[in-house]
């Protein structure tokens, strides 16, 4: 009796070790998880700021032109 006793315990400490490191993956898949949302989190706020500033490059591109167009007709009025 004393083996399958043994027998039992071993196999229960087995699974438990089992457990515990299955835990540990858990952690650690976990915190790559979180790593990796966090990153496209940052990477879609930089593209919306991006997106802004190009959006206010061309209005100020538009802006020039239309400027550059104003004073080309003051030169050619006073010609």
């Amino acid at each position: 009796m004393a083996i399958g006793d043994f027998a039992v315990n071993e196999s229960t400490l087995f699974i438990e070790d089992v457990a515990i490191q299955m835990g540990k993956i858990g952690k650690w898949l976990q915190a790559i998880g979180l790593i990796i949302v966090l990153w496209i989190v940052f990477e879609v706020v930089y593209l919306v700021i991006l997106g802004r500033k190009k959006k206010e490059i061309v209005k100020l591109r538009e802006d020039v032109k239309r400027l550059e167009g104003k004073i080309d007709k003051l030169g050619r009025k006073r010609k």
